[in-house]
This record gives C-alpha cells, sequence and structure tokens, in this order.
C-alpha cells in the first residue's frame, strides 16, 4: 500500500480569486481522480497548505491525468478500492479528515447495471465511515440533490435540507441510503460528520458521457449535439469550483451532524445549456438533435442553499453561468488530450442506445 506519487500541475481558470484558508492537515479525498474530487484536490492545492492522499480505483470515471503535475510534496495517490476494509484502514487511521466523493455516479449506467452502484455507494460508504468511527476522525460526505428526487417544472419550489428523500434512479436511491448511513453513524455512535448534497457540477475534468462536456466535444468534432426527449428537464448548474470552496468551508465551519445544501441558483433547462454551447462555439443556436428520452428522467432539480450562505459566510464566485460555460468550453479545447481517448468509446455505446 504505498502511494504513487504523481506529478505536479497547476490549473489556472482565469476568474478563481486566490485565497488562504486554515491548515488543517492531512486529508483523505477519495474519489479524487474523478470529477468533482479532482476539482477539490486542485483547489487545495491552491489555496490551503493541507497534504492530501487521492484513494481512488481508477475504473473508467477516474483519469489520473486529472491529477497530473500537482506537486509531489503535497499530493500522493493510492489506487484502491473503498470498499477493501484493509486499505481503507490503513489510510483513515493516519489522516486527520476524510472526504468522501467517491461513488458510482452516472444516471444512465445505473440503469443499464445497478450493480456497481450498492457496491461503491452503500458498501464503500459504510466501510469508511466504519475506519473514521474507530478512529475518531472527521468525516464529511458528498452527496446529490438527486436523492429528493424531482421539482415540477411550473411552480417556485428548491429543495431545501428538510426535503423529504424521493430517490427515482438506482444511482440516487444509493446515494440516499449512503446519506442515511452517515446520520446514523452521527447518532449511534457519535461519527464527526457532516454531509453536503449538490446540484448539476459542470467545470474541467469531467468525463464526455456527462451531458455539458458531450455537447462541447461534439461541436470541436464538427458532430451535432444531441438532446434528450424535449430539452424541457431544468437542472440548477454549479461550478466546480464553487463546489469544493463550499465543501472546504462545512468541514472547516460545518456543525457536526448538520446537512447543508449547495447550489448558485443556476437553473437553466438543457435545451437551454445547449444553445448556449453552441453560440460560444460559434454555430447556430437549432444545430442539434433530439434523441430519445432518458428512462424515469427528473423534471427539474433546485437547491436553496441559504443555510450554508447564512450560516457558514458561503457564496458562489461563478455566479454567471454563462460565463462560467464560456471558460469551460475553452478548457476542453484546450485539453484534448485529456478528453480524446474516451470520446469513441462513449458515443459508440450512446449510438447503441438510440440517444
Amino acid at each position: 500500500m504505498i502511494p504513487r506519487m504523481i506529478r505536479s500541475f497547476r490549473v489556472r481558470m482565469g476568474i478563481r480569486k486566490p485565497v488562504r484558508l486554515c491548515v488543517m492537515g492531512q486529508i483523505l479525498v477519495t474519489g479524487g481522480a474523478g470529477f468533482i474530487g479532482s476539482n477539490f484536490v486542485h483547489f487545495l492545492v491552491e489555496n490551503t497548505d493541507h497534504t492530501v492522499t487521492v484513494l481512488d480505483k481508477l475504473t473508467y470515471a477516474g483519469n489520473i491525468e486529472s491529477l497530473a503535475g500537482l506537486p509531489s510534496n503535497r499530493v500522493a495517490l493510492v489506487q484502491g478500492d473503498i470498499a477493501d476494509a484493509a486499505v481503507v484502514e490503513g489510510l483513515v487511521k493516519t489522516h486527520d479528515v476524510v472526504v468522501h466523493y467517491a461513488a458510482e455516479s452516472h444516471n444512465d449506467n445505473s440503469l443499464h447495471d445497478p450493480r456497481p452502484f450498492l457496491d461503491t455507494n452503500i458498501i464503500g460508504t459504510y466501510t469508511l465511515i466504519e475506519a473514521a468511527r474507530k478512529h475518531d476522525k472527521r468525516f464529511h460526505h458528498i452527496s446529490t440533490d438527486e436523492v429528493y428526487g424531482d421539482l415540477e417544472l411550473d411552480d417556485l419550489e428548491r429543495f431545501t435540507e428538510n426535503t423529504p428523500y424521493n430517490p427515482s434512479s438506482p444511482y440516487s436511491s444509493t446515494k440516499a441510503g449512503s446519506d442515511l448511513l452517515v446520520r446514523a453513524w452521527v447518532r449511534s455512535f457519535g461519527l464527526q460528520a457532516t454531509i453536503s448534497n449538490c446540484s448539476n457540477n459542470y467545470g474541467p475534468y469531467q468525463h464526455v458521457e456527462k451531458f455539458i462536456p458531450r455537447q462541447i466535444t461534439n461541436v470541436i468534432d464538427g458532430v451535432r449535439p444531441k438532446l434528450y426527449g424535449k430539452g424541457e428537464n431544468v437542472r440548477d448548474w454549479i461550478h466546480a469550483n464553487d463546489h469544493s470552496s463550499a465543501v472546504l468551508a462545512i468541514i472547516e465551519k460545518g456543525r457536526i451532524g448538520e446537512t447543508y445544501l449547495i447550489g448558485a441558483d443556476g437553473e437553466k433547462n438543457n435545451k437551454e445549456v445547449v444553445e448556449l454551447i453552441l453560440e460560444h462555439m460559434g454555430q447556430s443556436r437549432d444545430a442539434y438533435d433530439h434523441v430519445v428520452d432518458r428512462p424515469g428522467h427528473d423534471l427539474r432539480y433546485a437547491i436553496d442553499s441559504s443555510k450554508l450562505r447564512t450560516e457558514l459566510g458561503w457564496s458562489p464566485e461563478y455566479s454567471n453561468f454563462d460565463a462560467g460555460i464560456k471558460n469551460t468550453i475553452e478548457w476542453y479545447r484546450d485539453n484534448e488530450g485529456w478528453w480524446r481517448p474516451q470520446k469513441a468509446q462513449t458515443e459508440a455505446k450512446y449510438t447503441k442506445q438510440g440517444q
């Protein structure tokens, strides 16, 4: 179980304002080679003095190149499974904080094969919280707004920390189960834990199977974007850097046992997002194709993050979705070597599904 030191890479987004935050020590980040986890690792390196160990299974969704270039004296990578108790035990006991990003997270995949979602999201979370309980470690659990189900398109309601769980897919139901495990371990065993449920993320290092990078990379390749159904489904978008700053605020200032919702008031329907991408990439706003809708496709997500903002003083920096999308397009244009190896296989899968 020897960590492999990874190369150094510093991502400059141009909009982010550097800050210096308090020192906490050694942080274990599960799933830190995935999309949101790797953005968090970059954020820690750029804005704090913490040292970080990434524990990642390096499945198709984990990419070692997402961590390329980070300084070897600050970041180490351990390839391993969060459901492997021996690996988890050895790492948790030597770190001060565990930040749990690792998850099977793609809805389409959960509809095709639910089992990996049970293994990672349920058993993996159980393995981690048992180790954190045993060694009395601070634990933060990353979750999703999808545990709450969906909202009607034409109402003003938004999810809050008190919204009942109503998951609609194998992915969201296993994330709901992992949330409830953490809550139970807090109450029954005194686990020093917090939970955050975040809205849909976008930004660098996101796999091309996901909605926004798929559309961007299709346009780069001269292929018309694909829109599920009528494109009316609404998501509450947040830049991954804003998610990272919110998570750090919760770790540093959040109350043990509490859940915080993370959102940036970024509600857009899928049609609006595709049209904005096309516009920024010099294409006609209607240059896309409709494809068969996803089974059980949730209508609308919307986050009320007032608790996080009021209690912890957090606010998003990427409050302008238009600017954030433009910045994200530039990243994918500049980093074709990162996403190109994933593209052909991803599109072949979607073609087989008629999407």
